[in-house]
């Protein structure tokens, strides 16, 4: 007989090295590429590109959707863009402030404000039926931006994501007439969530969002905000054992992204050449990323360093070095709060059978 942690073990080896089948993946990857390149592009060209990261974050709401009917993407989408905007000046709104605080509140704050947003924004997708589930993007939004100094009001920062956000929901609309109609979904209304479950929910992913960040700031690693986001990525899982695996899927892809990444970041770049990478991994990372998670890493890791490098160009080797020490710190956090939640099931339900 195997012994479970045995079966575990060999589950999650087998996930990191199985590509699932395609789903016809070429063109919401080219819809979603789009998404972002059209914004960025528009931005280097007006050389703003350090509110580059304004507009990736409002394409972010094009993830959303996906295989569902154009009717029901849109409604996601609209949802989404307006979330991520508001998070976009959430932040906005602590790194204009933040500007005369010293660095240990600031990076206190924004810790708080991942908590309170990692928490209210995984409890309004699971109540509206959004996917992708949890509550990643929301909280890479809002540290990322107060993270960064941006330069520039936290009304543009909104309004720049809300803009990039809006061109989503039109390629949403239209993308019915290229091939994405999805004619055998159906539209079907979110389901009811109890109270119970919300409240579940909240508390999941504030407790890992507050002790990853809180943890990573306590190391003085730079830009706890990793830790963070991180620390809510396994508990979108549907199931346990996949939540562990997702958080083993989130180190191994991100050590490999941030190799990647190294050497894009290895040589002199100018702007342009920047986008050309982020775009490029952008499409990648939407081929893959529902076919085997750690592959899709390999792409969204650098993805998301060069968007972060390109709105504020910072020391390289710091840069990754502080990328794969905070996603073992918050990955950590998320399996130890999803083993706590099986603890805590456990114990109820044998005090109620006793």
């Amino acid at each position: 007989m195997n012994h479970p942690s045995r079966a575990m073990v060999t589950s999650t080896a087998r996930s990191l090295v199985t590509l699932g089948p395609a789903r016809a993946d070429l063109v919401p990857a080219v819809r979603v590429t789009l998404s972002l390149a059209v914004p960025v592009a528009l931005l280097l060209v007006t050389d703003r590109i350090e509110w580059s990261l304004f507009a990736s974050f409002g394409a972010f709401s094009s993830l959303y959707g996906r295989y569902t009917t154009p009717r029901t993407r849109v409604r996601q989408q609209l949802c989404v863009g307006v979330m991520l905007s508001l998070c976009v000046g959430l932040g906005g709104v602590i790194a204009q402030f933040g500007a005369g605080w010293s660095g240990a509140v600031h990076a206190w704050v924004t810790v708080l404000a991942g908590t309170l947003v990692a928490a209210g924004s995984a409890t309004f997708v699971s109540v509206r039926g959004l996917q992708p589930a949890g509550a990643v993007f929301p909280v890479f939004a809002t540290t990322a931006v107060a993270s960064t100094p941006v330069g520039v009001p936290a009304w543009l920062a909104l309004a720049i994501a809300a803009a990039s956000a809006t061109w989503c929901v039109l390629l949403g609309v239209l993308s019915r007439w290229v091939g994405e109609a999805n004619a055998d979904a159906r539209d079907v209304p979110p389901a009811f969530v109890p109270v119970a479950d919300r409240r579940r929910e909240f508390l999941r992913y504030g407790t890992a969002a507050l002790v990853g960040g809180s943890v990573a700031t306590l190391t003085g690693i730079p830009s706890p905000y990793w830790a963070q986001v991180a620390a809510v990525v396994p508990l979108s899982a549907p199931r346990r054992l996949q939540q562990v695996e997702r958080g083993l899927h989130r180190i191994v892809g991100t050590v490999l992204g941030v190799a990647v990444a190294a050497f894009l970041l290895s040589f002199p770049s100018q702007p342009w050449q920047v986008v050309v990478w982020v775009v490029l991994m952008q499409f990648l990372a939407e081929l893959f990323v529902l076919r085997n998670y750690s592959l899709a890493l390999v792409f969204i890791t650098p993805l998301a360093l060069l968007m972060v490098y390109l709105a504020h160009p910072q020391p390289v080797g710091q840069l990754l070095a502080a990328r794969v020490a905070e996603t073992v710190i918050g990955v950590t956090v998320g399996i130890v709060v999803v083993l706590c939640a099986v603890a805590l099931t456990r114990w109820r339900t044998a005090r109620l059978a006793g």
